[in-house]
């Protein structure tokens, strides 16, 4: 069943890279559950690439677990995400070979398939590395959505070809639940920045049963692992709270990819924001739009509004630049002109205090690389 709101959970590759194994897995599901990533809706623990022998097994041609990562094969490893009360994801690819140079699934989509569902994979992460013939990917993920669907399990499709040839004009005839619309994302602010801009031309191919997917969070990792850079700054949890409300209000599939391990009392404080995953999981999943843009620098968005569930809106001021971000936000833009007798009634996110706008404008002054996100209510004036 291809999903209503967007998935939430995390996944191996932000972090560790190839550096898994079986009992870094049932680490990160038992601290899952404690301290209640669970109970916050986050539902699928997903390992990423390099978790397969170099080669298929010659007799049965299967994709066989690395038995030194995964003694126990990776249905022992479902069954504890199972017992968790989570759901199991795991990683193919579309091609001959994964991005890390394991084998794909390419011409072998209906056996592997078959073999995820035994194993009792519920999510698959489908990337596009290796490609025999180029321009080609609806054909491919067509493939691999058929062997899916007649699999004899319901596997979430997490289609990832990085937003190339088009994706969101023919994704949804794949049978995907979400989708990849961008290149990789990397523990930087300016990483963040470019994701997030990039989204707001294709705010429009997002929708129930078929997400567009802004890439893993870094949320948290704070240049350590496997996408850090050490040619950048350190991110500080301001620049980490714009991310997340970003991929929140964006409306975007939420997974984790820092070490849940060792993670701060700030960064669970943040992913695990009733308010934010409230907008995040809407059950209307309505477009996020930008109604005004900073004057004059036109590539700093300052607004993001999305309408909710209800009566509500969310309202995100960001300031993604390096300087002041000043101004006043005129309600006429979200539909509340003044002779509509209406003002918002405000409440904060992140410190849950209510204020109220005027009848017309909304001042705001926002720091370089923060953001402010509010829950809205029209209310008489």
């Amino acid at each position: 069943m291809n999903p209503k709101t967007p998935p939430l959970g995390w996944n191996t590759w932000n972090t560790f890279g190839e550096k898994i194994s079986e009992q870094l897995i049932l680490e990160s599901v038992d601290q899952f559950v404690k301290l209640g990533l669970k109970d916050a809706g986050y539902e699928y623990v997903v390992i990423d690439d390099c978790w397969s022998m170099r080669e298929r097994d010659p007799k049965t041609n299967e994709i066989v677990p690395d038995p030194v990562k995964f003694p126990r094969g990776m249905k022992f490893v479902a069954d504890y995400v199972h017992r968790k009360g989570l759901k199991f994801g795991m990683y193919s690819c579309a091609g001959t070979r994964t991005c890390g140079d394991y084998p794909g699934s390419y011409d072998h989509e209906f056996l592997d398939a078959r073999t995820f569902a035994r194993w009792g994979v519920d999510f698959l992460k489908y990337d596009y590395c290796d490609m025999p013939f180029s321009g080609q990917a609806e054909f491919y993920y067509r493939r691999m959505g058929q062997a899916l669907r007649t699999c004899g399990r319901d596997i979430l499709f997490s289609a990832c070809n990085w937003g190339s040839e088009d994706v969101w004009r023919w994704i949804r005839t794949t049978g995907a639940g979400m989708y990849r619309s961008t290149g990789d994302i990397f523990d930087a602010f300016e990483s963040t920045k470019s994701i997030a801009v990039s989204q707001m031309p294709k705010f429009d191919t997002s929708a129930p049963y078929c997400f567009n997917d802004m890439d893993m969070l870094t949320v948290g990792m704070y240049k350590k692992g496997n996408v850090a850079s050490d040619k950048v700054p350190t991110q500080t949890f301001d620049e980490y709270k714009v991310q997340f409300a970003a991929w929140c209000v964006w409306g975007s599939p939420l997974m984790l990819g820092c070490d849940i391990r060792t993670m701060d009392k700030d960064t669970l404080a943040l992913v695990t924001n009733k308010e934010l995953l409230r907008i995040d999981q809407d059950p209307l999943a309505l477009q996020p739009y930008m109604p005004e843009t900073c004057w004059p620098n036109k590539e700093e968005p300052r607004v993001a509004a999305r309408l909710l569930d209800g009566k509500d809106l969310a309202l995100m001021f960001v300031n993604f630049g390096d300087g002041a971000a000043r101004g006043r936000f005129h309600l006429e833009r979200v539909g509340l002109p003044y002779q509509s007798g209406m003002k918002l009634r405000m409440r904060d996110v992140f410190s849950k205090k209510i204020s109220y706008s005027g009848r017309d404008t909304v001042p705001y002054d926002i720091p370089p690389h923060t953001c402010q996100v509010y829950r809205c209510t029209p209310v008489e004036a």
